[in-house]
């Protein structure tokens, strides 16, 4: 039964992907919002949906590591492998506002965990901090978004023609809005059943709580951003797919964490550091591969998968 519920997860998850891609696509052609926008924010809230509410269950339970584990664990498995293998499927641009912007805050913003946890501890007060700079990100996002629609507008003239004479299948809004709301459903659906199954087969294989969050329950509550972002790429959507990554990692720190922490403070092991080191090493790494050649290539993608192959490997023999 257990498995049969996993099963019916993925299935779940890569409807639920496929129809939230196509509704969050639709949305930003309609309100001409640049697809990495869309990536960063809606996008990146619903596959980080999971996330939070392991995190957050954890947090009020007292269950401190499989907390924190789960948000290093999906920020590990987001960068290695979602966008190892959507880079593998086909090369991945990077736009100049990512490598100017994005990239650089997820680094910041990794440092500041890396900081908040030196004292084994993540108080309520840094979690505070982490939700402000979350809101300070939110806007500042929206800001961005708003003013490359503007300038979209004013530079209309050859690039509004160019937009005229592509024919483009026109999709009601509510039929959007409708996707969008089922394919999140979906994900977060498919989810939860694939990380309740999984933990529950690992589990029975006698592996502690530490280890099934940093493995199992990572991998499981990433899920929504693999499938998503694999899924972008296929389409052509390779901005949503890079967007959706570095969204849900920020997400990931500052809201699910700054969350968690505010609700419950939490204490940090010294595994859980030398974790939080990695991370931030692997997401200093996705920043100079992408600014090598504005894109992210199928031999750095080879390179991040087998980064994330040997990690698990030391993590499980640790």
């Amino acid at each position: 039964m257990t498995f049969l519920i996993l099963i019916l997860g993925f299935i779940f998850l890569i409807k639920g992907a496929d129809l939230f891609v196509e509704g969050a696509a639709s949305i930003a052609r309609k309100f001409n919002v640049p697809s990495m926008i869309i990536g960063l924010t809606i996008v990146a809230m619903g596959t980080s949906a999971p996330e939070a509410a392991v995190s957050i269950t954890s947090s009020l339970a007292g269950q401190n590591d499989m907390s924190v584990a789960n948000i290093v664990g999906s920020n590990f498995f987001n960068i290695l492998i979602v966008l190892g293998v959507s880079s593998i499927i086909a090369k991945l641009p990077v736009e100049k506002n990512t490598l100017k912007k994005d990239s650089p805050f997820l680094i910041i913003v990794s440092a500041m965990l890396l900081f908040f946890s030196i004292d084994f501890n993540i108080s309520r007060i840094e979690g505070i901090l982490f939700l402000v700079v979350f809101t300070y990100f939110l806007i500042s996002t929206i800001k961005s978004a708003k003013k490359s629609t503007s300038e979209e507008q004013v530079s209309g003239g050859e690039t509004a023609v160019a937009i005229e004479a592509t024919p483009v299948k026109e999709v009601p809004m509510a039929t959007t809005i409708i996707l969008s709301i089922v394919g999140i459903v979906g994900i977060v659906l498919g989810g939860d059943m694939v990380v309740k199954s999984a933990t529950t087969i690992a589990t029975s294989f006698g592996m502690s709580p530490n280890l099934v969050g940093l493995t199992i329950v990572a991998v499981g509550t990433s899920l929504p951003e693999f499938v998503t972002s694999v899924i972008a790429t296929r389409k052509g959507e390779t901005e949503i797919a890079i967007g959706n990554v570095i969204g849900s990692n920020i997400f990931n720190i500052l809201l699910i964490l700054g969350l968690a922490s505010t609700i419950s403070p939490i204490t940090i092991s010294t595994l859980a550091i030398f974790d939080i080191i990695f991370m931030l090493a692997i997401t200093i790494l996705l920043h100079i591969f992408m600014k090598r050649d504005r894109s992210l290539v199928k031999g750095e993608g080879i390179i991040l998968i087998v980064l994330y192959v040997l990690y698990m490997a030391y993590t499980i023999m640790r």
